[in-house]
């Protein structure tokens, strides 16, 4: 990954089972990762609560302090899902993140659509998330409702130029870009990476022709990891690893994910071969 055309990597997070992680494992994988990359590589690390905790605000603060100790640049503040559908969800939210902001690190909300544990962001509660002083930006992970990743990035572009919006949209990568996005924290980077970071290069040099031959590469590959069971795609993105001989196939193990029929494999190695992956 050091040698792929990234700003940096997102530790802790979906992809990486962050939550299930204990304090010492995540310290050990931040390590490992801060010793590989380049200097310049930024670390955005995963800050949230473990599924059932009690104080799902202070779990969050002393994931974030966790974090601060180790060298994070910034932080994705996961939803905090128990406070969804509370007669008082949206103060709750907005308390949350104004502790976590207090560490001093910069702050990335992290829209995440509900099915995979997030919260359906309203706008007026976005609009003040987004004024929390130390937020960066937003990421926006919605699946399929593209009205909902419109909507945002619009409103994103109206009152809060300066923000950041970054795509977590697998699905509709290439479009994502057209609506404003100016970065990508997605699983799907974790392989095939150069080509996805292509796909960007190409929108910002206005390269229509090139943009367009790999959006559907991208479409392509998007759509045979990002499938139901979706959370299937940690193991999918490990096979995907294997067959680019990045690591071996023994070792794509995800004890968190449902059980994926070897048909998916046979799948995703069509796939990649199609795209010029492998």
């Amino acid at each position: 990954m050091a040698r792929q055309p990234i700003a940096g990597v997102s530790l802790w997070v979906h992809t990486g089972r962050g939550l299930f992680l204990t304090p010492a494992q995540r310290a050990d994988v931040f390590r490992c990762w801060r010793g590989a990359l380049k200097k310049e590589h930024l670390i955005v690390t995963g800050v949230g609560a473990p599924k059932g905790a009690s104080d799902v605000t202070g779990a969050s603060v002393r994931m974030g302090e966790e974090a601060v100790e180790l060298g994070a640049d910034a932080f994705l503040v996961y939803a905090p899902v128990p406070f969804r559908g509370q007669r008082d969800q949206d103060a709750k939210i907005i308390r949350h993140h104004q502790a976590v902001a207090r560490l001093g690190t910069p702050l990335i909300l992290f829209y995440l659509y509900e099915a995979a544990g997030g919260i359906s962001y309203s706008l007026p509660l976005l609009k003040k998330l987004l004024a929390i002083d130390g937020v960066a930006g937003i990421k926006m992970a919605t699946l399929d409702s593209v009205m909902t990743y419109q909507d945002v990035s619009e409103m994103i572009r109206r009152y809060f130029p300066e923000q950041m919006m970054i795509t977590g949209e697998d699905r509709m990568l290439g479009y994502t870009f057209m609506r404003g996005a100016k970065s990508a924290l997605i699983g799907m980077g974790s392989a095939c990476t150069k080509l996805q970071a292509d796909l960007l290069t190409a929108h910002r040099k206005g390269d229509a022709a090139r943009f367009l031959k790999l959006s559907n590469k991208v479409d392509a590959l998007a759509e045979v990891t990002f499938i139901r069971p979706m959370e299937g795609y940690i193991q999918r993105m490990l096979w995907a690893l294997a067959l680019a001989k990045i690591i071996p196939l023994g070792v794509c193990n995800d004890p968190w994910g449902p059980k994926i029929p070897g048909s998916e494999f046979d799948q995703l190695k069509r796939v990649m071969r199609e795209i010029g992956e492998i």
